[in-house]
């Protein structure tokens, strides 16, 4: 472990108060890396954020063409007191910005000891996780942060589920071939779409609220009994089989619970009744760390009228529609079921944005408010809940790679 930075009580010369031979005083690096999976537009930060960094005391350095796809340009961040470099320059850098996981050329090009934040999906990617041990980076996901009142101005799975909400509802209305609101006319009535939201967390509120506002009749359920007065309150109907196990599934993290073979067998009987009534369905359904349930099957869907619309926003981990394919709106007995990949991506410039916020605000809780020098506490309960790798070693024993032999 080197003494770049202070780590829990064991006070260390901080970085910030290094001299260099003529040059002063030396601030830790922040570098914002540009994405290199050609399909994430979203960037680790914002003008704004840069600013807020600068105001912490750290130099921060942005990738030449970081912020393209989110609408910023080099210059922007300069103004905003950043330098734009290249990607050499993470290897002299303290932390690390990024929106996904770096990759093994990536890593490679980081310093032994950097502090590296990004969404790291770990899950089923211990192999990964295993390498940034290995090269002695600190690594952070964003994902796992805890659902705290402390954190949640850095709770990246609610920032941009909620863009991914409100995005899903408006490819559905490009798919659709109908209008949404009901519309009176003088040649007629257009009665108004109806959509079914499964899922009421985050995304599914958002997507209630934003199909509520275009002016379609909306339903939505949820395992989670806390939802129903969540579904109320934005004026769509709760679809639900409000049994006693209904009344007990939800975790103490808020979380939907996975519920028994019976449930979903009652569930799933009212829910098919219902989705055949529908112009458009919206499924949310995730359980960190497992498949996504499938909500929708064929036969539902064959239920439907044609030209209807489904939207899967799990189609990452499996999808909740039968017959969803990752990456592509897909017709599947006679419906259109979309299946874009990354959708808060699909509007960059705003979740970015958001991400970047999230990012700098978790930052700051790891910087030492007297120095304005990195000072890491292991035992800091963000920290701790967020950690995947230190000092060499996996620290959250979920992502230790399989060996051989275990289930």
């Amino acid at each position: 472990m080197s003494g770049r930075f202070a780590v829990g009580q064991d006070a260390r010369i901080p970085a910030l108060a290094r001299l260099r031979p003529g040059r002063g005083l030396v601030s830790e690096i922040v570098f914002i890396a540009k994405e290199t999976d050609p399909n994430e537009g979203r960037v680790a930060a914002s003008p704004d954020s840069v600013k807020k960094l600068k105001g912490l005391g750290f130099d921060v350095v942005v990738e030449t063409g970081a912020g393209f796809l989110s609408r910023v340009p080099d210059a922007e961040y300069e103004k905003a007191g950043a330098r734009i470099g290249a990607i050499a320059d993470a290897k002299t850098a303290d932390v690390v910005l990024k929106v996904r996981r770096p990759n093994s050329a990536e890593i490679a090009g980081y310093k032994s000891g950097a502090i590296v934040i990004a969404i790291m999906d770990p899950y089923g990617n211990e192999d990964a996780v295993a390498d940034m041990a290995k090269a002695g980076l600190s690594a952070f996901a964003m994902e796992l942060m805890p659902r705290i009142t402390r954190a949640q101005s850095m709770d990246v799975l609610s920032s941009q589920a909620n863009l991914a909400g409100y995005q899903a509802v408006i490819d559905a209305a490009c798919e659709y071939d109908r209008a949404l609101p009901m519309m009176m006319t003088a040649a007629g009535t257009v009665p108004a779409a109806k959509i079914f939201v499964m899922g009421a967390g985050v995304a599914g509120l958002q997507a209630i609220a934003t199909a509520r506002r275009l002016g379609a009749v909306v339903s939505a359920t949820d395992v989670r009994p806390a939802a129903k007065e969540q579904v109320a309150s934005l004026g769509a109907k709760f679809i639900a089989v409000e049994d006693e196990e209904f009344k007990a599934a939800e975790t103490a993290g808020g979380y939907a619970k996975e519920m028994s073979k019976e449930y979903q067998a009652k569930q799933a009987a009212l829910v098919a009744e219902h989705i055949a009534k529908q112009d458009i369905v919206i499924t949310t359904a995730l359980i960190p760390g497992r498949p996504a349930p499938r909500l929708v099957t064929r036969d539902m869907l064959k239920s439907m009228k044609p030209g209807s619309v489904a939207v899967d926003l799990a189609v990452e981990r499996g999808g909740n529609v039968e017959g969803a394919k990752a990456g592509k709106v897909a017709d599947v007995e006679g419906v259109k079921v979309i299946g874009h990949l990354n959708v808060p991506g699909r509007i960059a410039a705003s979740a970015s944005g958001l991400y970047a916020k999230n990012l700098v605000t978790f930052l700051e809780t790891m910087v030492s408010k007297e120095t304005k020098a990195l000072a890491l506490n292991m035992e800091d309960e963000l920290v701790k809940a967020t950690a995947l790798t230190h000092g060499g070693a996996i620290v959250n024993p979920n992502f230790e790679p399989k060996k051989k032999g275990d289930l």
